[in-house]
């Protein structure tokens, strides 16, 4: 199945589902650019910045996981915990608490990177692997 992915609604919009490559290609480029944000601006302009980087990346972030958990089944909302989750322990973990943030970052790892998407439509869209059956008239 070659189908096109839309990347401006990939990253802007959490309706629908996505496929493990495009969601783990946007993964990638999303946690690239948290790390190229922390490490090239510091002091000030952090602070001054941080309000618009911050939650534009996280909103991005909660629509690539919205999608990808829709793929898997599962209501988009489970995306806050993974952001909590990985809130904790980045850039480092340093308390308990962030271990358990870790083991859902574990398992969110695991389920949206490497399991497959539900077969067939669900009630957030059609299948983006599978191919449908055709309806006969």
């Amino acid at each position: 199945m070659n189908q096109k992915i839309d990347w401006s609604e990939l990253f802007f919009s959490s309706t629908g589902r996505v496929r493990q490559t495009p969601f783990l290609i946007a993964l990638a480029v999303l946690v690239g650019l948290f790390m190229i944000y922390d490490s090239a601006i510091t002091g000030a302009p952090r602070v001054l910045t941080g309000w618009v980087v911050y939650p534009a990346l996280l909103f991005c972030a909660a629509c690539v996981l919205s999608k990808r958990l829709h793929d898997r089944g599962r209501s988009g909302w489970w995306a806050a915990i993974i952001l909590i989750a990985f809130m904790m322990v980045w850039p480092r973990p340093d308390n308990f608490l962030d271990f358990v943030g870790a083991l859902v970052l574990l398992w969110a790892a695991i389920d949206l990177g490497a399991m497959p998407g539900e077969r067939g439509a669900n009630r957030y869209g059609r299948s983006t692997r599978f191919a449908e059956p055709l309806e006969t008239v």
